[in-house]
């Protein structure tokens, strides 16, 4: 292995050569020789049912004119407004999606300040909705009418075209005006209370809303129950306006409530001074769960004064103790397990337990650990988990010839403890699959379904969205054995997050082949080539951030193959003295793959080079993983089990598995050891690497920086 700093100067040489154009993108030109692979790949995407060359030619030219027109009609909705379709070619008006491409038209009419124009355009979008009813070509073009009808206040003409399936909240609060200009309130205030009932801001129900209250629905129990929903989501600026609705009496507890929230500590050190103040059991507790997740030592030092300020009995006290306990069992705290004790049994649920029992294993106690396992309930002991975990305790507290039963169990689950349980075991990891059957009859049957022949033009016209609608759409009404077949034809469509998605909602998770494409061979090989990491971690980073999806868009803006947020792109880049890449250049494989690969190497050389430590620093950020990293070496399966993060956790684990499945097929089925993944985790050894890396992130980071978003423990 190359030492740091040589490794890093070989990355930057080769990125340095790579760059062969004043941009990332000058990738291309220098790995042309991993060209094959992927036009091979753009052939899988691309591919069509045999047919004739004329017919495919006629096909791809009525795609050629669709997308040029439905590019106009959405980019120039002024001029397309006035369009009927009158001029399109016969080839045009016969393409599967020519409906859409009157849709989008439609749409573009709406937007008119014409009110002969809008008539005519609202008659358009009448008789296309009558045609194609609730079809997905339909649903986009009723919500932009629906929206224009509200904001001309054309109320009874909304009212013909308003549906409930399907319709936003927005939507919904538009309907209620409507019936209440209408004067067809019958029913109404129930369903307005109903929408009242949210945890947050709805502007557009402000007139069904105050028409609620002038009716006298609105009363103190309804405007409480929202309080409630408000502050149970944590949401107590929010509450606040809610409560200023309520007369003084009722509205005193709850602010009370709302400051609990807001200002833990203060709140609760005036109730511990104040014992005879009042405080509603509820409005304590959620203020002490918030003490406790923001200042663990805070509530431990308060713990015992409030139990007696507040004359708790050891019931009433034991959601607050659990509540202590979990906040340092996310810590790794060994004090968590002194207030475990003190929780009765009837408060302790499924999540509870497991972080009792993995804060049992990070002191390795194994004993106690076997004890809570047994008292969870059948299902979550008898998964591969608890299981594995059993069987560790049992080669630690016994023997390995007598956890060996146990460790045998687990073999067959295929994932990270099956694999855990191999490495134990001194055996190579063999997995089981099972193919999905190919029934070529009903494949073709399938593919010529009009909906799922809409749903694949679509997804060569990168119309995703559309074309999930008309999947889900032909989907639902097929038979369990189509569904089945169904994930086999979106995979030879080079539909991967589909195929996948489908798969595991059908519980198909062992067709190795089928489930763990390889798509971009060319931007990974080179990708890793340059980051010296293999590439089949890099594929398990792919179909664990994206499911291949190139276009791929998180909530939190994390963009393309390897989910790089925006600010992680431009530390990475900085970090190797390369251009700022643009936001659309994230959704190019090869720039985002190999970002992504890079900001993989700069995570393994920051912590010493250990896989688990830098997958859970690539989705949690490199700040959480140094707070986790243990004072001394511990079992990696023991640091794993107690990252507090649960998607992180599972993040680490699932790409284990998925890099080590890669490797198995690239192997063509050779069995593969895992000892490896038994190297403990070790404390880490800050380096001028380590504060390059770090500054680097928090020069490109900027006033807002990259950290995740809050994830559930």
């Amino acid at each position: 292995m190359l030492c740091a700093d040589a490794k890093f100067a070989e990355i930057r040489i080769a990125w340095r050569v790579l760059a062969c154009i004043d941009n990332l993108r000058g990738m291309r030109a220098v790995i042309h020789s991993f060209r094959p692979v992927a036009a091979a790949a753009l052939a899988l995407v691309c591919n069509l049912p045999a047919r004739g060359a004329n017919t495919v030619e006629a096909d791809a030219a009525a795609r050629k004119s669709f997308q040029e027109a439905y590019a106009h009609a959405t980019a120039n909705m002024e001029d397309s407004g006035a369009d009927t379709g009158a001029g399109d070619s016969e080839s045009l008006k016969n393409y599967p999606l020519y409906p859409y491409l009157q849709a989008a038209r439609i749409q573009a009419a709406l937007t008119s300040t014409d009110a002969a124009a809008l008539a005519l355009a609202d008659k358009r979008a009448a008789d296309f909705i009558a045609a194609y009813g609730q079809q997905p070509v339909s649903r986009n073009l009723r919500r932009a009418w629906l929206d224009s009808l509200a904001r001309r206040e054309q109320w009874n003409q909304f009212m013909a075209a308003w549906r409930d399936a399907g319709a936003s909240e927005a939507s919904r609060c538009e309907s209620f005006t409507a019936r209440i200009e209408l004067q067809k309130t019958e029913g109404l205030a129930a369903e307005i209370a109903k929408a009242w009932l949210t945890p947050h801001s709805l502007p557009e129900c402000d007139r069904p809303f105050a028409w609620l209250k002038d009716n006298g629905g609105l009363t103190p129990a309804l405007i409480e129950e929202r309080v409630h929903l408000a502050l149970d989501n944590n949401n107590a600026a929010f509450a606040r306006q809610i409560i200023e609705q309520l007369p003084p009496d009722r509205a005193a507890p709850l602010f009370q409530w709302a400051g609990l929230l807001e200002s833990p500590l203060r709140s609760i050190d005036s109730l511990i001074a104040s014992p005879s103040t009042p405080v509603n059991p509820n409005a304590l507790l959620a203020g002490w769960k918030r003490l406790a997740r923001v200042d663990r030592d805070g509530a431990q030092e308060r713990y015992s004064k409030l139990v007696a300020a507040r004359g708790l009995s050891p019931e009433s006290a034991s959601p607050f103790a659990l509540a202590l306990a979990l906040a340092l069992a996310w810590d790794r705290d060994s004090a968590s397990l002194q207030y475990f004790d003190l929780v009765a049994p009837a408060d302790l649920d499924d999540p509870s337990r497991e972080w009792w029992a993995r804060a049992a294993l990070w002191v390795k106690n194994w004993k106690l650990a076997a004890h809570v396992i047994a008292s969870m309930s059948e299902t979550n002991r008898q998964s591969a988990r608890w299981r594995y975990w059993l069987a560790r305790g049992t080669e630690q507290t016994q023997s390995l010839q007598e956890a060996g039963p146990l460790y045998e169990s687990v073999l067959p689950d295929d994932n990270y403890y099956s694999a855990m349980a191999a490495a134990h075991l001194g055996r190579t990891v063999s997995p089981h699959p099972e193919a999905v059957p190919v029934d070529k009859q009903a494949l073709a049957a399938l593919e010529h379904t009009p909906a799922f022949e809409r749903a694949h033009d679509l997804l060569l016209c990168g119309m995703r969205p559309e074309a999930q609608a008309e999947r889900q759409y032909g989907y639902e009404p097929l038979t369990p054995e189509a569904r089945i077949q169904s994930i086999r034809m979106a995979a030879d469509w080079g539909w991967y997050d589909q195929a996948v998605t489908v798969a595991t909602s059908l519980h198909v998770f062992n067709d190795y082949t089928l489930l763990y494409p390889r798509p971009y061979d060319a931007e990974v090989n080179a990708a890793a080539h340059l980051a010296q990491i293999t590439p089949e971690i890099v594929y398990g980073v792919v179909r664990q951030e994206s499911l291949y999806r190139p276009d791929a868009v998180s909530n939190a803006g994390a963009r393309g193959l390897m989910q790089l947020q925006p600010a992680t792109a431009r530390s990475t880049a900085h970090f190797y003295k390369r251009p700022t890449p643009a936001l659309t250049d994230l959704f190019d494989p090869y720039i985002n793959t190999a970002l992504g690969a890079a900001r993989l190497r700069m995570l393994l050389d920051e912590f010493d080079g250990q896989i688990p430590v830098a997958l859970a620093g690539y989705n949690a950020g490199p700040n959480a993983v140094i707070r986790w990293l243990p004072p001394e070496p511990i079992d990696s399966d023991i640091w794993i089990e107690n990252i507090p993060y649960n998607e992180t956790r599972g993040y680490v684990q699932r790409i284990l598995w998925h890099s080590l499945m890669f490797t198995w097929l690239r192997t063509q089925g050779q069995a593969l050891h895992t000892n490896t993944w038994l190297e403990p985790i070790l404390p880490m050894h800050h380096t001028e690497q380590s504060d390059r890396v770090a500054a680097s992130d928090r020069l490109s980071a900027g006033p807002k920086g990259s950290s995740p978003t809050a994830r559930q423990r």
